[in-house]
């Protein structure tokens, strides 16, 4: 444990270190996109952040090499050098794509390309663990294709939900974690090596996502752009292909028993083409009601529009970090619990307690619909608010000329709701509604 803590740490401060230089280096190279009609960010901001997070990966690998307890991954199994040669295929097509723009195509097509990198060097899946069947074996072709599949949904995954500061970069540090913690058992619980590279992996992607956080948070002075979002979902895809089509549950058998109790120990992450949903569910999510909703409406299934969930809470009246807080919450509870349950499928308690997060979840997501209102005496104890709306006296000028003004003409009438601003904040009215405010002067 303690190498992989140190892998993550080395990970994290040099991809820390190197955000504001990057960040300096994207203003300096004009990779500073004006602000579109679906983004939700106030001012032009920065991208390129993904070649700090590149950098990380870089260093998190290079100091794994030399580790004593850590070597033998590289020794043993080519899937690092195939994860680092995808990524950084990975890593140009998305700077590409932040300082002039890459149609959408070329980018698909250099996702594949990625991917099948990655499969010629070894990282693919060779079988499927069926629940009730055991394994079963694939060939070259079915291998390579559903390996290019769960890169490419993975990736989009990521990309596609990269919409709020701090979001992507979070909920996949949220699903690296719940990652680590199962492979980690698998390789130390039971002694299989073939589960050490997807170990390796999560505890670089968690060190690569907690090094750019403090950087992306809300308000974010850089964003990570197609160069970072693609990057992490590719080394996100890249462990999950190595702990499902690497791990022979023959092996797991000596330790529950039985082949086809090995495979059903292991069904939450055993099962490929749904391994992505139970790590990022909310985003896959995401990103199969955008294909559906643009497909509906004719569109391109990349066509960028504001339908996203993040942009639906928002609307809601969630203000930016709720809503970034809301989506962490339902990707811990989705990948925790996936975890939780596949250590203990028998366990009655681990499903009341997911049942009642999730309604704890459901109660937090719609509680703008439902905002209480104080009675008349208790008003002066809460919060504005959750006051009662109380008659206003509108003064409205009649002009130059005009000789007054139309006094007592909005007596009794009801103040209109101030719209949501672009963060979901309801302060965007003139300073003329707070009459009573009074400077505050730094005498004593």
């Amino acid at each position: 444990m303690r190498e992989y803590l140190l892998t993550l740490c080395v990970t994290a401060a040099v991809t820390y270190l190197l955000t504001g230089p990057v960040r300096k280096f994207a203003i300096a190279a004009g990779a500073m996109p004006e602000i579109r009609a679906r983004d939700v960010h106030r001012e032009p901001t920065p991208r390129l952040g993904g070649i700090a997070m590149f950098g990380g990966l870089c260093a998190g690998l290079l100091v794994a090499a030399h580790l004593s307890n850590l070597k033998s991954v590289f020794e043993l199994s080519n899937e690092p050098r195939a994860l680092l040669s995808g990524a950084g295929l990975i890593w140009l097509l998305g700077v590409l794509d932040d300082k002039w723009g890459v149609d959408a195509l070329v980018k698909l097509g250099g996702q594949m390309i990625a991917a099948g990198v990655m499969v010629l060097q070894g990282l693919t899946i060779l079988w499927i663990p069926v629940p009730g069947v055991g394994p079963v074996s694939l060939t070259p072709m079915q291998g390579t294709l559903l390996t290019v599949a769960l890169v490419v949904i993975t990736i989009n995954a990521v990309n596609f939900v990269d919409g709020l500061d701090g979001l992507a970069s979070g909920m996949v540090c949220i699903a690296a974690a719940a990652f680590f913690m199962y492979t980690y058992r698998i390789w130390f619980g039971y002694g299989l090596e073939a589960a050490a590279p997807a170990t390796l992996f999560a505890a670089v992607l968690m060190g690569m996502c907690l090094g750019f956080l403090p950087h992306n948070m809300h308000p974010a002075r850089i964003f990570m752009g197609d160069s970072g979002s693609m990057l992490i979902g590719l080394v996100l895809a890249a462990g999950a292909i190595s702990v499902t089509g690497q791990l022979d549950p023959d092996a797991l058998s000596l330790f529950v028993g039985s082949e086809r109790a090995a495979v059903h120990a292991t069904v939450p992450v055993y099962i490929p083409l749904l391994l992505p949903l139970t790590v990022i569910a909310v985003p896959v999510a995401d990103l199969l009601l955008a294909i559906v909703r643009r497909t509906w409406n004719g569109q391109s299934p990349f066509a960028a529009d504001r339908g996203h969930l993040h942009h639906r809470l928002l609307e809601i009246g969630h203000s930016h970090s709720r809503a970034v807080l809301i989506m962490y919450f339902w990707s811990a509870l989705i990948a925790f619990g996936t975890v939780a349950y596949s250590v203990h499928s028998a366990s009655v308690w681990i499903l009341l307690v997911i049942v009642a997060l999730s309604a704890v979840g459901l109660v937090l997501l719609l509680l703008p619909r439902f905002t209480p209102r104080a009675p008349r005496w208790a008003e002066a104890f809460v919060p504005p608010r959750y006051r009662r709306r109380k008659s206003v006296v509108v003064a409205a000028a009649t002009g130059a000329g005009a000789g007054g003004t139309a006094e007592g003409a909005g007596i009794g009438e009801q103040r209109e709701p101030v719209p949501a601003g672009l963060h979901g904040a309801t302060a965007i009215g003139d300073r003329s509604r707070f009459p009573h405010t009074r400077k505050i002067s730094s005498h004593r």
